[in-house]
């Protein structure tokens, strides 16, 4: 019989890390699993590493040549013999013995649900650190609509791709990871998966994501993080197209929110801690002439990009280039009012801010009574 889960384990320079992570993998509650160590030609000790692991179910693959960490995650989600798939690096571990009995509890009992996931904490330097806020979805384990979730998950990737088990026939009918996405892959994943299935998230804490020099997100942003910046950008794009195909009218307008933000605030800010990519208007406006479906999406786009870059200056105390880009804004023909009262409110000087700065502490004041 093939076990129910597979885990696949992709490891390259981390075999010192390598025990926690199967370790915490072996100390699960629920035991019908196998253990695929995907070592990508690792110049260290990860062969030695794997092979001290005397369970059965561990079993080490070494690549000849490297294969770089997308066929490295595509080849361990092709050899995997499980129902579901759990892809965690060697560098990230489980925090709860429980979890994964109850995602596949929670799987088995409903064919709907593409994957699961759960929030996670922060691991470094040994210590587990605190919530990743960013992966918190609500207080209260969710069974969430695919495409309900979609209208929130394609503004930010919020799912920390070490906490999600997803089953194996969505990577078959649906897509493996793209190779021309060395970034946001996972998050691509996440988001065609949503389109057709439902999501489960546990709001428990149950999975530890490490944060190390080593670790393939620094590596990412240190050396590609044009990449990363055009990925971004690209992606909101490329699920517009897919919800589209499949009528999905209300996720093609998310999309192109989320497109029109990505723009506005990659012109205007330091998107990444390790550098500074931003966006020159001229190729701000090549891009969207690339993409973009038609003049009305072109202009709809590109005065709610310029909104957000006016919002983003403003909160950075740059006034004046808001007030350029709030006007460029109003400039392209759109309705804007909110877009507009902002303009306003800059125009009228150092009140008008202040009015703007109370404004906003009022509306977080009633957000927070209202989270109460």
């Amino acid at each position: 019989m093939p076990p129910q889960v597979t885990f696949v384990v992709p490891c390259y320079k981390l075999a010192h890390l390598l025990p926690d992570c199967v370790s915490s993998i072996l100390a699960q509650t629920y035991q019908d699993y196998e253990i695929l160590i995907m070592d990508d030609c690792s110049p260290d000790e990860t062969p030695r590493v794997a092979r001290s692991f005397t369970d059965p179910r561990v079993e080490h693959i070494r690549n000849e040549p490297n294969l770089g960490h997308l066929r490295n995650y595509n080849k361990g989600i092709e050899l995997a013999k499980g129902k579901y798939i759990w892809l965690i690096s060697a560098d990230d571990c489980l925090r709860s013995p429980d979890v994964l009995r109850r995602y596949v509890k929670l799987l088995d009992a409903n064919p709907e649900i593409g994957y699961v996931f759960c929030s996670a904490m922060r691991l470094e330097d040994g210590e587990v650190k605190e919530l990743l806020n960013y992966s918190v979805q609500s207080p209260n384990d969710e069974v969430m609509d695919g495409r309900r979730f979609l209208r929130r998950l394609i503004y930010a990737n919020t799912v920390v791709a070490p906490s999600a088990m997803a089953r194996k026939e969505c990577y078959e009918k649906v897509s493996m990871f793209p190779l021309n996405m060395p970034w946001g892959g996972d998050w691509y994943l996440w988001c065609v998966f949503a389109l057709r299935y439902d999501v489960a998230y546990f709001a428990e804490p149950m999975v530890c994501y490490r944060r190390h020099p080593l670790s393939m997100t620094n590596h990412l942003m240190n050396d590609h993080i044009d990449s990363c910046s055009g990925e971004d950008i690209e992606l909101p794009w490329i699920i517009k197209k897919e919800a589209k195909k499949l009528g999905y009218e209300s996720v093609v307008k998310h999309c192109r929110r989320a497109i029109a933000r990505e723009y506005g605030r990659t012109m205007a800010t330091q998107r990444y801690t390790t550098g500074n990519c931003d966006m020159s208007v001229e190729t701000f406006e090549s891009s969207l002439r690339k993409h973009a479906s038609d003049n009305r999406e072109y202009r709809w786009i590109e005065a709610r990009a310029y909104a957000v870059m006016g919002d983003h200056y403003y909160w950075q105390r740059e006034y004046s280039k808001a007030q350029e880009s709030y006007l460029q804004a109003l400039n392209k023909g759109q309705w804007m009012p909110k877009a507009l009262a902002h303009y306003l409110l800059l125009r009228s000087g150092n009140l008008g801010i202040r009015a703007r700065q109370s404004l906003g502490a009022l509306r977080r004041m009633v957000s927070r009574k209202a989270a109460e």
